[in-house]
């Protein structure tokens, strides 16, 4: 069965008919590390979901590269500026991992969200799911320290120190290589 949808019914139910729809015009891709979803400036984009596979959404300031999240398996993704609001994308996202995914244009998602109140609900969902983990992020950021922000990381993704370099997990911390060296030694 193709995960995106099974993803989506997670999150209400799906006539039929949508879901035939749904079959058509979700595609299955295979990315190689260092492949890119989308890059800065971009404004084409889809909602989607890894099968197999690790991605990092990253932002450039000042000649550095800026963590910003990590994407696991089963999890819905995308670069909101695009998705949203069709315009160009602030982020670039890149996968870490070769890597297997799901994805459905924007386009034909918001047509999807005409045609049917439940997909328009499951995407209304989607988005909430998505703020509150923005809204958890950056109360993060905020409120703890690097090493309370790193012993979240191996607890919600215990496997994610072992796929994620050193310098990207700093950089997603908002510190230095020696900084998180410290960290882990504790």
């Amino acid at each position: 069965m193709n995960p995106l949808i099974n993803k989506f019914k997670e999150y209400g139910e799906i006539p039929i008919d949508i879901e035939q729809q749904l079959l058509i015009v979700t595609k299955r891709q295979t990315k190689q590390k260092g492949d890119f979803f989308i890059k800065q400036g971009q404004s084409i984009s889809s909602l989607f979901l890894i099968e197999t596979g690790l991605v990092r959404s990253f932002f450039i300031k000042d000649d550095r590269e800026i963590n910003s999240w990590f994407g696991f398996e089963d999890s819905i993704m995308g670069a909101a500026m695009p998705l949203f609001y069709n315009e160009p994308s602030f982020e670039n996202i890149q996968f870490l991992e070769n890597s297997t995914y799901y994805y459905i244009s924007s386009k034909d998602l918001n047509d999807l969200y005409k045609k049917s109140h439940e997909m328009s609900t499951i995407g209304r969902k989607i988005a909430e799911e998505c703020c509150v983990i923005v809204a958890e992020r950056a109360m993060s950021l905020q409120t703890e320290s690097a090493e309370q922000r790193y012993n979240s990381l191996k607890i919600y993704k215990p496997d994610a120190i072992q796929r994620i370099s050193l310098g990207h997990i700093a950089s997603y911390l908002g510190v230095k290589a020696e900084t998180l060296s410290r960290i882990r030694k504790k």
